[in-house]
């Protein structure tokens, strides 16, 4: 009497990841799949729940995705940090939340560098640390990163060729940290090297930064500051670019941009060296953003989140997406939104720390 089971050679063979398909071609299939649809994606079987955690699986990805990350500092509570997930079902945007890091702080700066944000210094207790955590947003998990040599809080942070740069946060009050004020990051060797800096620049405390045309510009409380890291030259702010840029800011096709006093979205040409407003966006369709506002360029499109009162307790968090074009004419910058959503509501006395975009 022949046996109903499988034979050994049956049960030890492998499932394929897709039936009737070889593995890799099975890969570069699954590999095409955006990343909002993951969640679903790994509830077909336990192989392809395997494949979405593994670097097997981000290292055959053919479509490139720009995803957008945010921090938001709730009230009493540590800092919270979510990704932005479309739902296929509802064409919805929404704020899924990652896991907490392990040691958060208050004023820490933040760099991305592939699909890694760092999270530089900040204080506990107002004790400045110079701690760095990882959020590797391939699996969103966080990773112990090299200490820097100074502890800071509040320092500026950017990435040029490859190397993140953090300056200031720190009091020059001894040898090593006037030494140190400015540091660079070098991933291939994985350590910080001090910087050199001019002393007159050592004590100003920072409130933003970017990089334009692979310089390092850096906001401070009397004046800002741009270094090259290429040559090594440091140099004061051209006066119209540090009058006119407030706020968080971001650079999209090398245009700096930020809000002004009235909450209009303008943006900095270092070319021209002329601030201009972003026209077309609608009226009423976007709010004055005065405060609680930030921007990403994600993908090449200018993403803008920003906070706004809810219902009774509630403070709710919305996103917009905007094409910013130049017109070839007259310079202009001519923006159209392509949309704008509430993505959270999130207790009142919370606030929008950063949010950054990541491609994977």
């Amino acid at each position: 009497m022949l046996s109903s089971s499988p034979s050994s050679e049956e049960s030890e063979t492998p499932h394929n990841l897709i039936p009737s398909l070889p593995d890799d071609v099975a890969i570069n299939c699954l590999s095409r799949v955006p990343r909002s649809h993951h969640p679903t994606l790994s509830l077909l079987s336990k192989p392809i729940h395997s494949l979405l955690s593994s670097p097997l699986f981000f290292s055959a990805r053919s479509a490139v995705e720009h995803l957008l990350y945010l921090t938001l500092r709730p009230r009493a509570n540590p800092l919270q940090h979510f990704t932005l997930h479309l739902n296929p079902l509802t064409n919805r945007r929404y704020l899924v939340p990652l896991p907490p890091i392990p040691s958060p702080s208050v004023g820490s700066a933040y760099a991305v560098l592939g699909p890694t944000i760092y999270v530089i210094g900040g204080s506990h207790n107002d004790i400045p640390c110079n701690h760095v955590w990882l959020l590797d947003c391939r699996f969103h998990r966080w990773i112990p990163g090299p200490n820097m040599r100074v502890a800071r809080e509040f320092p500026a942070a950017g990435v040029v060729d490859g190397k993140i740069y953090v300056l200031g946060g720190c009091v020059a009050d001894t040898w090593s940290r006037s030494a140190a004020w400015a540091e660079v990051f070098d991933p291939v060797v994985n350590r910080w090297e001090r910087v050199a800096s001019p002393v007159e620049f050592r004590e100003k405390w920072m409130h933003a930064s970017a990089v334009l045309g692979g310089k390092f510009y850096a906001m401070a409380d009397r004046g800002g500051m741009v270094f090259d890291p290429r040559s090594g030259a440091w140099e004061s702010v051209e006066m119209e670019l540090d009058n006119g840029w407030r706020g968080r800011a971001c650079v999209v096709d090398e245009v700096l941009y930020c809000y002004d006093y009235l909450g209009k979205i303008k943006g900095f040409d270092v070319r021209s060296g002329v601030w201009k407003e972003v026209k077309g966006l609608g009226k009423g369709l976007l709010p004055r953003f005065l405060c609680g506002a930030t921007m990403a360029n994600v993908g090449g499109k200018l993403v803008v989140v920003w906070e706004c009162d809810g219902n009774g307790k509630e403070m709710e968090v919305w996103c917009a997406e905007i094409e910013v074009k130049m017109d070839g004419t007259n310079g202009e910058l001519l923006g159209e939104v392509g949309w704008i959503e509430k993505v959270l509501c999130v207790p009142k006395g919370s606030s929008i720390v950063q949010c950054c975009s990541v491609t994977l």
